[in-house]
């Protein structure tokens, strides 16, 4: 199971810190990642961190603005979003799937998804 936590709504250039608690499979032999779906458009992964710590970020719109990490002893894994803008907006999803990420973005590689957690950054 898969629980986000810490969306919300934020100016432009605001931050936030999004957690995902893990349960029910071994932490810390996953890989852990972040997708977002935006309403009326497809889904798109944000970021994922190998079970080495092996960092990848898939769309060049986030990459030196959000730093995923990873917190085994708690089995989480975090998202810290700063400088949002609008296109941020939209529904941040935690994923777990083999110990590496892949190289494009692929929901069917992963094996565990959570719900979702809603981000919005005002206009």
């Amino acid at each position: 199971q898969l629980v986000e936590s810490g969306g919300g709504s934020v100016q432009p250039g605001g931050s936030l810190r999004l957690s995902c608690e893990a349960s029910g499979f071994t932490f810390d032999i996953y890989a852990m990642g972040w997708f977002r779906q935006a309403p009326g458009k497809e889904r798109e992964g944000v970021s994922c961190i190998s079970s080495s710590d092996e960092v990848t970020y898939y769309p060049d719109s986030v990459k030196g603005r959000f730093t995923i990490s990873r917190d085994n002893a708690n089995s989480k894994v975090y998202l810290q979003m700063n400088s949002l803008n609008y296109e941020d907006t939209a529904d941040y999803y935690c994923e777990a799937g083999t110990a590496a990420c892949p190289l494009v973005h692929d929901i069917a590689w992963f094996d565990y998804w959570g719900k979702g957690n809603q981000v919005t950054v005002y206009k």
